[in-house]
C-alpha cells in the first residue's frame, strides 16, 4: 500500500489499514490532500476545505472505533461549527456556521472527521450542480457532462477518489440521482431516521441527509453512525436503530422483489433499460422472486412534487433577507428596497423560480386548487407503495432515465431538468428508503463510459432489508469496483 493508492480504498478497507496499525489518520490525511489537489481542479467538487483543522483532529483519532480516523466529506447545506455553510448561494457567503448539526456530532461520536464542504446546487435546487453560484462539478467520468444533483459535489468527490464518502442530502434524489450518474452508492433513508437538526432545509416534508459511497457496506456504516432519535428534531422517530450491516452477506431466497410497471416507461433511455432488466434477472438468480406490480398513481408524483417542495421552499427561504446574516444589498432607499435588491442578488435564477412557484401554489385563491390538492394526492402516492409492499419487500427501477448529460444540456429546459427525478422523487413523497446501486455502463459517443445506477426502494425503516438486497447483488458483480480514468494534474 503506497500513499497514492490510499484514496482509492472503501471506508471498510481503509478502516481495517487503521485499526492494524498500518497506516495513520495523519497519513490518510496527507495522501487524501495530495489526491484532492491533484485532481480536484478538473472536477471542481468542493468549495472549501481546512487540512490544518482536520489534521489536529486526526492526530487524535481514535482508530479503535467504527470509522475512527476516517474523514468523510460534508454537503454545503448542512453546519458543521466553526466552518462555511453557504448552500453554494451569494445570499450566504461568508456566513459562518455557530453549531453542528446532530449527523455531524453523530460521526465524531463514532471518530470520524468531518472533513470538506461540498459543492451543490444552490440551496440543494437541482439535478446537475450547475445551479451552484461558486463553481460547475464535472463528472470524473466525462469531464464535459454533469455528476447530477443536487448532491453532486459529494457523488463526484466519492467517484474520483477525493473523498472516502460523503453525506448529501435527498428531497427528490438528490443523493440517489448523482449516485447514479456518478457510478457510486448513493442511500436516501426514510423520512425520520436521521435527524435534520443543522440541516438548512430545502423543503421540511421531504428532506433526508444520507451517505454516498465506495460500496454498500460503507453506507450501511454510516447508517449505523448518524441514524437515531434526536430531541432538537420533531420530525425524528423515536424507534431503535438496527445494526444496518447485521444482513449483509445473507442470500436473497424468499425475498419478493416488485417491477413497477410504471417505471418501464417509453422515454427511458434503450441502454439504462436493458442494464436494468439485466440486473432484475440478475437478483432472480441470486434467489429473489420478482413480480410485476403497480404504483397507479406515479404520472402524478413529478406535479405533486414541484407543488410540495416550491411550496415549503417559499416558506424556509423566507428567513434569508440580509438583515442577520448572509449577503445584503447596498445603498438601499427604504425597507422594501432591502429586501427585493438583497434577495434579487443573492438568489439564483433556479431558487428565485422556485420561490415565486412556491409562493403562488400558497397564494390565496390557489391554495385549495394547488397546494391542498397536492397534498390529497400525496396520499394517494403513499398509500401506493402501503398496498404494495403487503405483496413484495422491495421495488426495483432505474434510478435515472439517462446517464450522464452535457453540462449546459438543460438548463435552458427547466422541465427537463426536473424529469431527470422522475423515478426517484416519489420514495420523498412517501418517506421510504432507497438505494442507487451500480447496475452497468453506456458508452457516450465520445468514447467514455458513463455509469448507469439500479435503485431499488424500501418501506418505510426497512433500511437493513434494502442494504441487503444491494448488497448482495452487487458482490455479485464487479460494476462497484470500476473507476473514472482521471489522472492527476501532474501525472
Amino acid at each position: 500500500m503506497t500513499k497514492r493508492d490510499l484514496p482509492a480504498l472503501s471506508i471498510i478497507e481503509l478502516r481495517d489499514f487503521l485499526r492494524r496499525r498500518e497506516i495513520s489518520p495523519s497519513e490518510t490525511l496527507q495522501a487524501l490532500e495530495e489526491r484532492i489537489n491533484a485532481v480536484d481542479p478538473e472536477i471542481g467538487a468542493y468549495l472549501v476545505h481546512d487540512f490544518a483543522t482536520a489534521m489536529s483532529e486526526a492526530k487524535k483519532a481514535d482508530v479503535s472505533l467504527p470509522l475512527g480516523g476516517i474523514p468523510i466529506a460534508i454537503k454545503d447545506l448542512i453546519n458543521v461549527e466553526g466552518q462555511q455553510c453557504s448552500c453554494a448561494s451569494k445570499i450566504l457567503r461568508g456566513y459562518c456556521a455557530p453549531y453542528s448539526a446532530t449527523v455531524i456530532e453523530k460521526l465524531r461520536g463514532h471518530g470520524a472527521i468531518p472533513f470538506g464542504r461540498m459543492n451543490m446546487d444552490e440551496f440543494a435546487m437541482g439535478s446537475s450542480t450547475e445551479n451552484s453560484s461558486v463553481q460547475v462539478t464535472r463528472n470524473p467520468w466525462d469531464l464535459s457532462r454533469v455528476p447530477g444533483g443536487s448532491s453532486g459535489g459529494s457523488a463526484a468527490a466519492v467517484a474520483a477518489d477525493i473523498a472516502f464518502g460523503a453525506l448529501g442530502t435527498d428531497t427528490g434524489g438528490s443523493i440517489r440521482q448523482p449516485a447514479a450518474l456518478s457510478g457510486i452508492v448513493g442511500f436516501k433513508p426514510s423520512y425520520g431516521r436521521v435527524s435534520r437538526f443543522g440541516l438548512i432545509a430545502f423543503a421540511s416534508s421531504l428532506d433526508q441527509i444520507g451517505p454516498l459511497t465506495k460500496t454498500v457496506h460503507d453506507s450501511a456504516l454510516l447508517m449505523n453512525a448518524i441514524s437515531g432519535h434526536d430531541s432538537h428534531d420533531s420530525t425524528s422517530l423515536n424507534v431503535a436503530v438496527p445494526d444496518h450491516t447485521r444482513n449483509l452477506g445473507r442470500d436473497l431466497k424468499g425475498i419478493r422483489i416488485g417491477l413497477p410497471k410504471e417505471y418501464m416507461i417509453e422515454g427511458v433511455d434503450p441502454a439504462v433499460k436493458s442494464a436494468v432488466m439485466a440486473a432484475v434477472k440478475q437478483l432472480g438468480e441470486l434467489g429473489a422472486e420478482i413480480i410485476e406490480v403497480s404504483l397507479p398513481h406515479t404520472d402524478y408524483a413529478i406535479s405533486v412534487y414541484y407543488i410540495l417542495a416550491t411550496a415549503e421552499a417559499s416558506a424556509n427561504l423566507a428567513r434569508f433577507d440580509g438583515v442577520r446574516y448572509g449577503h445584503r444589498a447596498e445603498n438601499v432607499s427604504s425597507l422594501f428596497d432591502h429586501y427585493a435588491r438583497t434577495r434579487a442578488e443573492g438568489f439564483g435564477a433556479e431558487v428565485k423560480r422556485r420561490i415565486i412557484l412556491g409562493t403562488y401554489v400558497l397564494s390565496s385563491g390557489y391554495y385549495d386548487a394547488y397546494y391542498l390538492r397536492a397534498q390529497k394526492v400525496r396520499e394517494l402516492i403513499r398509500q401506493d407503495f402501503v398496498r404494495v409492499f403487503e405483496k413484495v419487500e422491495a421495488l426495483v427501477s432505474p434510478t435515472s432515465p439517462s446517464p450522464a448529460f452535457k453540462l449546459g444540456e438543460k438548463m435552458t429546459d427547466p422541465l427537463q431538468m426536473y424529469l431527470a427525478d422522475i423515478f426517484t422523487n416519489a420514495a420523498n413523497l412517501a418517506g421510504i428508503c432507497g438505494i442507487s446501486v451500480p447496475c452497468g455502463f453506456v458508452q457516450s459517443k465520445n468514447g467514455k463510459k458513463l455509469p448507469i445506477g439500479l435503485q431499488l426502494l424500501g418501506k418505510a425503516l426497512d433500511e437493513a432489508r434494502i442494504l441487503q438486497i444491494a448488497h448482495a447483488y452487487e458482490q455479485s458483480t464487479d460494476w462497484h469496483k470500476a473507476r473514472p480514468a482521471i489522472e492527476p494534474i501532474a501525472a
